[in-house]
């Protein structure tokens, strides 16, 4: 599947508040008896691109990917809210799904929060979470436990972020980052005032530990509304499938590191052998061709619409 080309600035101003709804609705259902909505990581438009023509329903843009690609850097609080929502809304541009970001802590108190959702909005972005780690903040994956803010601090970020959205605005995720250093009770404490003060989602970020999966069920069978869950942390983790995903209450599934890790080990493995053979023989059957490289990045409607408009 690729991105359709816009047929009218109607439908493309039309874009964002079609695909925010379209999550919002598929959300609400999954995880419930109906399959939990899947969404790869990316962090950039190529990743993005390759997530649709792979057939998902959702992309997800990840800060430490981010952090990554344009920094090369790892994710300790880098990214800045300008850099990450020009990133984002070339992101959204290039895709006809629902794009959901990591917006680290709101970039700031009240008013930048506000900002903060104003600037995603405009970048066409469908959902931003937003956690409530202290600054500066490091990815919730590294070793040992976050520090966060206080309760009452916490939640008035959330409540922030969703008075400030726009009538057909972005979804707000609630995230805590508290679990490792308080505990799951805490966490879910947190978690269900996310969902007082407004949220769509949220987002319990758990490592991964023996007992894992019975944290998960316990997160989804005490917050009323839809979860999402972060699977790469591994362990118990890495062997769920699609339909385990549903039966343990997931509404959003988010596959974080994949394409980053994965293309980092073939990048290295490319470069071993260019390195040590001197030539790129032993890759050739693990590279896209140029035919389907240019077909993934959409070449072909490109070229049509310039058949359009000779000039």
């Amino acid at each position: 599947m690729s991105a359709p080309h816009p047929e009218s600035a109607q439908a493309t101003w039309d874009k964002p508040a079609r695909l925010r709804r379209l999550l919002r609705e598929r959300i609400a259902r999954a995880g419930r008896g109906v399959s939990t909505l899947i969404a790869p990581g990316v962090y950039d438009a190529y990743g993005a691109r390759m997530v649709q023509h792979a057939g998902f329903e959702a992309v997800y843009m990840t800060g430490n990917g981010v952090s990554a690609s344009l920094l090369g850097k790892p994710d300790v609080g880098l990214v800045d809210l300008t850099m990450i929502t020009a990133h984002a809304r070339r992101v959204a541009a290039c895709v006809d799904l629902p794009l959901i970001c990591d917006a680290d802590t709101g970039y700031g108190a009240a008013a930048a929060i506000r900002r903060t959702v104003e600037e995603f909005e405009a970048a066409g972005v469908a959902a931003i979470h937003i956690e409530d780690q202290q600054s500066p903040k490091r990815c919730a994956q590294f070793p040992g436990a976050r520090a966060v803010l206080p309760f009452d601090e916490a939640v008035t970020r959330i409540a922030a972020a969703v008075a400030a959205r726009a009538p057909t605005g972005l979804l707000v995720i609630g995230r805590t980052d508290c679990a490792a250093s308080m505990g799951l009770d805490e966490a879910i404490r947190r978690a269900q005032a996310f969902a007082d003060a407004g949220a769509d989602a949220v987002f319990v970020e758990l490592k991964a530990h023996e007992h894992v999966l019975d944290d998960i069920r316990t997160v989804t069978q005490r917050i009323r509304i839809p979860c999402m869950i972060n699977l790469d942390s591994g362990g118990p983790l890495a062997t769920l499938r699609f339909p385990d995903l549903a039966e343990l209450g997931i509404a959003l599934a988010i596959y974080p590191g994949l394409l980053r890790n994965a293309l980092g080990y073939t990048m290295r493995e490319a470069l071993g052998h260019l390195r040590n053979d001197g030539s790129t023989a032993a890759m050739r059957d693990r590279m896209l061709t140029g035919a389907e490289y240019s077909g993934y990045l959409g070449l072909a409607e490109v070229e049509e619409w310039e058949n359009r408009f000779p000039a």
